[in-house]
């Protein structure tokens, strides 16, 4: 019989939508502000998957990807959406319409997880109106995409990104933890 224990502490990461600087920089200092310092932030990746953004923030977006410091109890990802979307409203437009949109998730040594308000077949309920969605897992030494993965998560250069932070927090659960088994 397995005996239920608590998993290791997930790195907190957020993907953020913009198209002005400007509002880019206020929404990482308040990022900051309630998830503590910003230990990694990706380059600045235009964001030309999708025009499902496009009437509400622009044609023209960017992306950056962040990693906070601090590493979270999985559990606490609804919070962590609940707080993005208070600040994807703060820094609204007076019409309601976003300039930010702040996705959080956690990367694991197993996976890649975002949260989202959707319920889908693949994406269990957490609480607080939150669903859990899988979105890569690693196998064969790097995060492998699913079928319902979204294509900007698929690609070669996310995908890297994503084993560069996985790297990075499995490095420092090593130096907390001394010896550590590994999913290879």
């Amino acid at each position: 019989m397995g005996r239920p224990r608590e998993p290791r502490p997930a790195k907190l990461f957020v993907s953020v939508l913009f198209a002005k600087e400007r509002v880019l920089e206020e929404g990482l200092r308040d990022l900051q502000s309630l998830f503590g310092e910003i230990d990694w932030m990706s380059k600045r990746l235009p964001f030309d998957w999708t025009d499902y953004y496009a009437e509400e923030m622009g044609h023209t977006l960017y992306r950056h990807f962040l990693t906070f410091s601090r590493l979270v109890p999985m559990e606490t990802l609804p919070d962590v959406k609940e707080r993005t979307n208070h600040l994807e409203e703060r820094h609204a437009l007076g019409d309601g319409k976003r300039q930010l949109n702040i996705d959080p998730g956690y990367v694991c040594l197993e996976h890649v997880v975002l949260a989202t308000t959707k319920g889908y077949s693949h994406r269990p309920y957490l609480r607080k109106g939150i669903y859990a969605d899988l979105t890569l897992i690693y196998r064969n030494r790097s995060f492998q995409p699913l079928e319902w993965t979204y294509p900007d998560y698929r690609n070669e250069e996310t995908i890297e990104l994503f084993n560069e932070i996985r790297r990075a927090y499995h490095e420092r659960l090593k130096r907390s933890e001394g010896n550590l088994w590994s999913n290879r």
